[in-house]
């Protein structure tokens, strides 16, 4: 029987983009939760081989306006605490470090664009290393406003010079990015012509974004790839026979 992955989904675009990829050669089925269709806290956190939550244009602590929230962070409480694989990625990050204690907030920056990862010392020991280069670090995308301390016990892997939390992981089966890894080139006009505000905002034009994609995306996808595959074998999310 091939293992299922649930991806938590706010916006329809911002899907799991190479890491889809990644598993469907592994011969993994893929089952998207989309946000407004249908109870969020419906499945049972514990069943999937893998639960990923993807990003979104809300704070992860917006309670009062996005009730999903809470049941979405009580899924991640019950899941992380029962040791089995979680994926966190932008708005997905945030909901993790909130769900383990952590406080998310506003950063009073838009970080929007290309720009590598400095990685820790654990990070390069890390799956993450995929994400340099013969010791050069790989551009990577972000697009997120807001940031999170670091939840008790978490170790850092990665940051920038706008975002001192990047990456994290929490034991062995919990990865937190709050930059996008998972984007590809292909797909990424829909970012484009979504967020034109907030393009705007963030100083940048959008073909200086599809420029610098086309650019940097290739070198991505293939360390992204890299990357979560080698996360994932620890756990035997794998091709099945």
């Amino acid at each position: 029987m091939k293992q299922e992955v649930l991806a938590i989904r706010h916006v329809h675009f911002e899907d799991l983009g190479c890491l889809e990829l990644v598993l469907g050669e592994r011969g993994n089925l893929v089952r998207y939760l989309d946000v407004g269709r249908g109870r969020i806290d419906a499945p049972n956190p514990l069943d999937p081989s893998l639960l990923v939550v993807l990003g979104g244009p809300i704070g992860a602590y917006d309670d009062a306006n996005y009730p999903h929230l809470a049941p979405l962070l009580s899924m991640l409480e019950k899941r992380m605490a029962a040791g089995l694989p979680t994926i966190g990625i932008c708005l997905g990050s945030q909901l993790i470090a909130r769900a383990l204690g952590a406080r998310v907030y506003p950063s009073g920056k838009l970080e929007l664009g290309w720009k590598p990862l400095e990685l820790t010392e654990a990070g390069r020991t890390s799956a993450l290393r995929h994400l340099e280069a013969d010791g050069a670090p790989i551009p990577v995308f972000h697009w997120h406003g807001d940031t999170f301390d670091l939840p008790d016990g978490a170790t850092l892997l990665a940051s920038t010079d706008d975002c001192a939390h990047q990456a994290f992981a929490w034991g062995e089966h919990v990865l937190a990015l709050q930059c996008h890894s998972e984007v590809l080139t292909d797909r990424f006009e829909n970012w484009l012509v979504t967020y034109p505000g907030e393009i705007a905002h963030g100083g940048t034009t959008a073909a200086a974004l599809r420029e610098d994609t086309a650019r940097h995306g290739p070198a991505l996808e293939r360390a992204a790839r890299a990357m979560f595959d080698e996360w994932l074998d620890r756990f035997g999310i794998s091709q099945q026979p």
